[in-house]
């Protein structure tokens, strides 16, 4: 709950811009899911799918989507009610303002510049020469590298690494454990041992980016690895060393992007989805969960399977996968009567002339 914030319906609903089908002095004080929330909860319906769920709900009131059915309780009709639903919670769990100052138990190089309104939390380390601009919140425990720089109002969580020239634009989130700007996995064969390819490049993170757990982006051999602006990266990605990933796209957790591969803008890529190396995706591409880009797919639209396909013709050869038992079983049917029926045509064949 909210901490003691309350609400009537009708402050929600000139909040949300929503329409009020209710009691407008009815009070919440906070949100909770369908299945657990209570008489002094608001819930959401924002898909269809659940509305038997919302009918048994206990909730006090409900956002939901225009034309929705009435139900229970009080219903806020939202245009875009999942929009709305970022405004609810904002409503009752406003983000914390920003503390600035550095902690006496952080290690900041005096070399390193830090505006006088960003937040450096205890155990945290800035080397030299990294900047670290106004309204940036540095969690406990952050390293951030020598020459790095973070952009404004930019928010990097416990344990999150940073490293050498990294660069990290304005309102981006990074989640603990990230690492941004490992060396980019480079080797060249000699004589039956390898040797490390220096990876002298660096990452570029354009604005409004967010980067989930464990996530790691490398840097490029030369160039930059570059993410760019409102892409979301979901926990336990592996971005590597060259990629570019086009604006606005979406990555989800366990995904994997090779070397110097090319994703368009508004690219989605699925749980556990993958991108070989030297890849180009075109604006637009989706690959579903567990599908794999082994070549270029320059044409917008969803691909499904390994090697991916447009989603009409992987969902043929699913479906004909799942007969390939029968389907043998018949062949091999055929192939043996059709192998009776050869032998009784030579056994029923005059004999030929010649052989007489």
């Amino acid at each position: 709950m909210g901490d003691g914030v309350r609400f009537t319906l009708r402050a929600l609903a000139d909040a949300l811009g929503a329409t009020l089908d209710g009691d407008p002095a009815a009070v919440v004080s906070g949100v909770a899911p369908l299945e657990s929330a209570g008489p002094e909860d608001i819930s959401f319906l924002t898909d269809g799918r659940y509305l038997a769920a919302a009918r048994a709900s206990r909730a006090g009131a409900f956002l939901v989507p225009d034309g929705a059915p009435s139900l229970s309780a009080p219903v806020l009709r939202a245009t875009a009610p999942r929009l709305a639903l970022i405004r609810l919670l904002r409503l009752f769990h406003p983000e914390e303002s920003v503390r600035p100052g550095i902690h006496p138990r952080a290690a900041v190089a005096v070399e390193a510049y830090v505006d006088p309104s960003a937040s450096v939390g205890a155990f945290a380390v800035i080397e030299a020469n990294a900047v670290v601009r106004a309204g940036v919140q540095v969690f406990p425990f952050v390293y951030v590298g020598a020459g790095a720089e973070i952009g404004e109002d930019a928010r990097l969580y416990p344990h999150v690494v940073v490293l050498d020239r990294v660069r990290v634009g304005r309102r981006v989130i990074v989640h603990p454990g990230a690492v941004l700007g490992a060396d980019g996995f480079g080797y060249a064969p000699d004589a039956g041992t390898y040797r490390k390819i220096p990876q002298v490049g660096g990452v570029v993170i354009e604005d409004d980016v967010e980067i989930g757990a464990n996530t790691t982006i490398d840097r490029s051999t030369i160039g930059d690895t570059v993410i760019r602006r409102g892409t979301k990266i979901d926990n336990l990605v592996q971005i590597a060393h060259n990629v570019l990933v086009g604006a606005d796209s979406i990555i989800a957790a366990q995904a994997g992007v090779a070397g110097s591969s090319r994703l368009g803008s508004g690219a989605v890529l699925g749980g556990q989805a993958g991108v070989a190396d030297h890849v180009t995706l075109g604006d637009g591409v989706v690959l579903a969960a567990g599908a794999g880009a082994i070549g270029d797919i320059p044409e917008g639209g969803r691909y499904l399977g390994f090697p991916a396909r447009p989603a009409f013709e992987g969902k043929r050869i699913w479906i004909l996968e799942a007969r390939l038992p029968e389907l043998v079983r018949r062949v091999r049917d055929l192939e043996r009567r059709l192998e009776a029926i050869e032998q009784r045509t030579r056994e029923s064949s005059p004999p030929d002339r010649e052989s007489r």
